[in-house]
């Protein structure tokens, strides 16, 4: 959209092109504010600022925000040099991410900028910029690539590939129920791409839907390797023993203990639980905080997500169950693994691996005293070792009397 015109500073285009992006008014209501600032005499002059806030398009404090927001651009505009600042993208609590063009390639990118508070932190800067290098590492299409990693006038700054689109969270916040079919070909992208991230040896650790990318073509691309660990980095695993790194919603129970060896089966429970939240709507655990959804996954049995969406197949459930699985040792052990379940469910196949998995874990049941059976019409019963006890006696008391009774009647018939 073009808001420029004669009178009018490069500050109310900024601002202008803000207020519209921001759906606080439209381009045309926009253009009519222009207008009336035109038509102020010199000796009467308003500012569009106040034309927004006298016609109610805005408030103080919005008016504050972005006030902030273009200051901010504007003086990472100035330091970054061969960029061109356009907008702010967005905000987190480690970093501030604006779009921005690239002068010499004439194309559009996303500069990930660490904020000041900072700066003068160090492994908050050594976070920063390894994020760049291992992010580098990779080259794959459904991962955002890494263009550029730097620092100039004690400003911080990580260039990225350009994402014009949404976020799975996007969508799921707005309350979107995936159909089965588009929720496996979203994470088999997915699968793809952290497929590729274990290959290098490297571990996503915050595999979650705001880290999701979707563009206009629905290509998948995650994002954000900011907790991102080299398995073999045997010095920041001991660094963060016994810390929990994670998004609770997602987040696996190794991780949460803090365990020195996490390894790509964290990002496959990370992917099961987002995959959970595609398909019913609902995140695996809920609570009433970070700590109470972190012991959930540690303790509480998960729903058969089919339980919540009965819309879903057996094989489908059967899967995210495994991905899921508490114990890392009876989830699936690689992300190929996923993958050939999953396909197999979209051709409308069994889970094969998944069901062994199933078998596997029956069996562990049996040496925990515990055992399947069926009834006469054929359904499944579990049998703790408690009533197999309680069946035992019976069988010896009962065997014991028909004992009895059996010499009580040779001792007659011998009379």
């Amino acid at each position: 959209m073009s808001l420029t015109g004669s009178g009018m500073t490069n500050y109310d285009t900024i601002l202008g092109r803000m207020v519209v992006d921001l759906s606080l008014c439209t381009e045309t209501e926009v253009r009519h504010c222009i207008e009336e600032k035109k038509s102020h005499s010199p000796e009467d002059p308003i500012t569009l600022e106040q034309i927004l806030l006298d016609k109610q398009f805005v408030t103080n404090t919005q008016l504050g925000r972005m006030r902030t927001l273009i200051r901010e651009s504007k003086d990472v505009s100035n330091q970054i040099p061969g960029y061109k600042i356009l907008g702010k993208l967005g905000s987190g609590a480690m970093a501030v991410v604006y779009k921005a063009k690239q002068i010499s390639l004439d194309r559009t990118v996303a500069i990930k900028v660490l904020p000041k508070k900072f700066v003068q932190k160090a492994d908050y800067v050594e976070r920063f910029y390894k994020e760049g290098r291992l992010a580098a590492k990779m080259n794959h299409n459904n991962i955002v690539q890494a263009i550029d990693v730097g620092e100039v006038g004690g400003l911080y700054y990580f260039v990225m590939e350009f994402v014009e689109g949404k976020t799975l969270h996007d969508d799921l916040s707005k309350g979107k129920i995936f159909g089965e079919d588009e929720a496996i070909d979203l994470i088999l992208q997915l699968i793809s791409a952290l497929g590729h991230a274990h290959s290098m040896g490297l571990v996503h650790r915050d595999v979650k839907p705001k880290n999701i990318m979707l563009n206009k073509d629905n290509v998948v691309k995650l994002a954000d390797m900011g907790l991102a660990r080299e398995t073999s980095d045997i010095k920041a695993a001991k660094h963060e023993q016994g810390k929990a790194f994670g998004t609770p919603y997602y987040i696996a129970p190794e991780q949460i203990r803090g365990l020195m060896d996490i390894d790509g089966r964290a990002d496959i429970y990370a992917l099961g639980a987002t995959l959970f939240h595609m398909v019913t709507g609902r995140v695996p655990f809920e609570a009433g905080s970070p700590s109470e959804v972190m012991k959930k996954h540690l303790k509480e049995p998960l729903t058969p997500p089919d339980h919540i969406n009965t819309a879903l197949t057996a094989g489908m459930a059967e899967v995210i169950e495994v991905m899921m699985a508490k114990n890392r040792d009876q989830r699936y052990a690689t992300m190929a693994e996923v993958m050939d379940d999953l396909k197999a469910v979209r051709q409308g196949h069994p889970p094969l691996m998944a069901r062994q998995k199933f078998n596997v874990k029956s069996l562990e049941e049996l040496e925990e005293g515990m055992i399947l059976g069926t009834t006469d019409d054929g359904e499944q019963k579990i049998y703790t070792a408690e009533a197999i006890a309680t069946y035992r006696l019976w069988v010896i008391v009962l065997g014991a009397l028909s004992a009895l009774m059996a010499l009580a009647v040779l001792f007659m018939l011998t009379r």
